[in-house]
């Protein structure tokens, strides 16, 4: 059956791409384009790929020190998405400036 049309990406297509490592919606287009041009197979790829069974993920796990994992998984350490651009800082609150006279 064809996950994705747009790019002729059939089900065996995507299940061996994350049998080869591929845990997201990203990995699996980054190795072949499936949900990169109209996105409508992109909810498909995300319910194939299942939650938490990541082999990369158990890989990074085994390599990590005891304490380590838990401080990662726990969000302390902010993934590739979640980094903020150079140049963009967190918003702050408004500083009062003194009044002309």
């Amino acid at each position: 059956m064809y996950v994705c049309s747009c790019f002729g990406v059939t089900e065996q297509q995507v299940k061996k791409h994350a049998e080869d490592g591929a845990c997201t919606p990203r990995q699996i287009a980054s190795a072949c384009k499936a949900g990169t041009d109209c996105g409508s197979c992109v909810r498909t790829i995300q319910s194939m790929l299942g939650r938490g069974s990541c082999p990369r993920r158990d890989l990074l796990d085994q390599k990590l020190t005891p304490g380590t994992a838990d401080r990662v998984t726990a969000g302390a350490a902010p993934d590739a998405d979640q980094r903020i651009a150079p140049g963009v800082g967190p918003v702050s609150a408004p500083v009062a400036l003194p009044d002309a006279a």
